[in-house]
């Protein structure tokens, strides 16, 4: 089932947007199913069937958590064809799938149809995943998958639920019929685009003499992204030590999200981690619409969800705040901050999702006692409502997986990202004032929060990226909206760039030198590709073939890698992101450079987006009253 979750209420511009696609799962009968139980009487562990130990009490949570993704189920609605055996008479039954997993499903039938599944020892089922009913990688079409009955229920309107239990797992299924194919293409793709890339770029060492400039961009530009791919290809995520829990508190800055905040806060309370341990903070930024209800509503639920005694200690881990008056985001994070009690601040977005582990994961990096802060992954949650999110899926995916893992190899990750990241909180604080009161060219800092912190936390400390804790996040679905937070993004991007110059050089001299070519690429991009694409041909009478194939192989690069990696059917829009940034996102950085003092957000109704709204609407009525005043004449 693909379910349409109402678009959250919080862009300036609402009308015609589409509604986002998210997957459903199937919910747990008990709202804090993750949290262990501090009394023993439950063992989280054992509940999924993964508890694994060794002599000193270690838990296997690489395979724990594996065994816990098998085991999920999502609420679908498939069409599932049955083939029955021959010892009960071979013929087809049609069902509805109610639910599935991996490793199963729940399968609706009448109460004749289901005798006869029961009587038989195996049955082939037939049917279609479809996009974004299960997670990236598993929409596919399914053919004689075999299976057998392992429990029956009947329903009070007299039909029955069979459920079924795969003899192989879809994982299985998949890596037999076409993982192992896409994995070998994408792998023989990736190697055949590199050698071509490398190729070409010798071809331009050959003729530097001819145009300086423009060979040395090329170089440069195929130096640094071919280098990330290499350095990612290295990486790996600190493995989880079950013991090492330290205290931890979660804030979750917020506004104008009241179509998410609920989902937000549950999971970021419901966290396989010990309770006594972690705390959640919730800041509400003077929302104007009602997410402040929302937040009440959801502390609640989990209150009344704490029955066992009180085990979870939610009544005094989870809290809320409301700002009297609006004062960004900053504000709302350093007050967050000071208000926790834990020695590490885990900083949520208000319209992303945790993965039950995600805490446990994200603080495993701080073993490390010179860490300063660490990235998640974030993963796009409305992949499939258009093709719009589903570019941002692939865009999003690799640039956690292969651009920050390859600045995690060196503990320099220069932007830990806003959906999910974790700080010591002494280093928050001891930077909170220079943070809150950041001017660049005595303009105000209003946005870039996450690059700016992580600007503080790298002088001095290092950075890494986690890719083993995982947030999902609502990403835009117009591209009105999509190119509002792009601009933003872009003018944060350029000035904490132009901040991180001055020190960056400090660190390891290869990431340093990586560091200064991702700055000149882009700010230089559309220099080039004007020369390229309008002076070449118009002066010269020459078609840049050589620009345009080399175009081509960066696109298919990321298309291939997000294949390779993922398995998935998005990785062609990997192709339909390059050839957008080109067309359309590369234009907005020379916009950049010359308004990166606009302190608008332009996707919310923040006081200075308001502010910017009614400029607007006196200088429209100004013109008005002149064009009436000269039509008077």
């Amino acid at each position: 089932m693909i379910t349409v979750k109402d678009n959250p209420v919080k862009n300036m511009n609402t009308d015609a947007e589409p509604q986002d696609v998210l997957l459903e799962e199937k919910p747990d009968r008990r709202l804090l199913s993750y949290v262990p139980d501090e009394d023993g009487l439950r063992n989280n562990h054992d509940r999924r069937g993964a508890f694994r130990e060794d002599e000193h009490g270690i838990i296997d949570y690489k395979l724990y958590q594996q065994e816990d993704k098998r085991g999920q189920r999502y609420l679908v609605d498939y069409e599932v064809t049955v083939e029955l055996p021959h010892q009960i008479g071979k013929r087809e039954l049609v069902g509805k799938a109610v639910d599935i997993s991996t490793t199963g499903m729940l399968l609706k039938l009448s109460h004749e149809e289901t005798e006869n599944i029961h009587k038989a020892d195996q049955v082939k089922l037939n049917f279609v995943i479809t996009p974004g009913s299960m997670p990236e990688g598993y929409e596919m079409k399914i053919k004689k998958l075999r299976a057998r009955c392992i429990r029956l229920v009947k329903k009070e309107d007299g039909t029955m639920l069979c459920g079924l239990e795969f003899i192989d797992t879809l994982a299985q299924y998949a890596a037999h019929k076409r993982q192992n194919y896409l994995l070998g293409a994408s792998a023989f793709c990736l190697g055949i685009i590199t050698l071509v890339i490398i190729m070409m770029r010798a071809e331009s060492v050959v003729y530097f003499r001819f145009n300086r400039w423009l060979y040395l961009y090329s170089i440069i530009a195929a130096t640094f992204l071919l280098s990330r791919y290499f350095f990612a290809v290295f990486y790996r995520p600190v493995p989880i030590d079950s013991k090492y829990t330290p205290g931890v508190t979660v804030i979750i800055p917020c506004f104008n999200e009241e179509n998410w905040i609920k989902r937000t806060i549950h999971s970021c309370i419901n966290q396989d981690y010990p309770a006594d341990n972690l705390e959640v903070i919730v800041v509400d930024d003077h929302s104007n619409d009602h997410s402040v209800e929302r937040i009440k509503e959801a502390i609640a639920e989990i209150k009344a969800a704490d029955t066992e005694k009180g085990s979870y200690h939610t009544d005094t881990r989870i809290r809320y705040i409301v700002q009297p008056v609006n004062k960004g985001k900053r504000e709302a994070m350093a007050l967050g901050a000071v208000e926790a009690k834990h020695e590490l601040l885990v900083f949520v977005d208000s319209d992303s999702f945790l993965d039950p582990f995600a805490v446990r994961n994200i603080v495993q990096p701080f073993k490390d006692k010179e860490m300063g802060g660490v990235s998640g992954r974030t993963d796009v949650a409305n992949t499939y409502t258009n093709a719009l999110t589903r570019m941002q899926s692939v865009r999003y995916y690799i640039a956690f997986r292969i651009m920050k893992a390859a600045e995690s190899y060196f503990d320099a990750v220069t932007c830990l990202s806003g959906p999910l990241s974790c700080y010591r909180r002494d280093l928050v604080l001891k930077y909170a004032d220079a943070w809150l009161n950041q001017k660049f060219l005595g303009q105000r800092a209003t946005f870039g929060d996450d690059r700016s912190m992580t600007n503080f936390i790298l002088r001095h400390n290092r950075t890494a990226y986690q890719d083993s804790a995982v947030c999902a996040t609502i990403v835009p679905n117009s591209y009105t909206v999509f190119l509002k937070q792009q601009m933003r993004w872009k003018r944060s991007w350029l000035r904490e760039s132009l901040i991180a110059a001055r020190y960056i050089w400090k660190k390891e001299p290869f990431m340093s030198l990586s560091f200064y070519m991702g700055l000149m690429v882009p700010i230089a991009a559309p220099i080039i590709v004007l020369y390229n694409l309008i002076y070449v041909p118009v002066m010269h009478r020459v078609f840049p073939v050589t620009f345009v194939v080399g175009m081509i192989l960066m696109a298919l690069l990321m298309s291939m890698a997000q294949l390779f990696l993922r398995r998935s059917s998005t990785w062609i829009f990997g192709m339909w992101f390059c050839l957008y940034y080109e067309a359309v996102l590369l234009w907005q950085m020379p916009v950049a450079w010359f308004t990166f003092w606009k302190s608008t957000w332009g996707t919310r109704l923040t006081p200075a987006d308001l502010a910017e709204m009614e400029k607007e609407r006196l200088k429209k009525e100004r013109k008005e009253e002149k064009k009436k005043h000269a039509s008077k004449r």
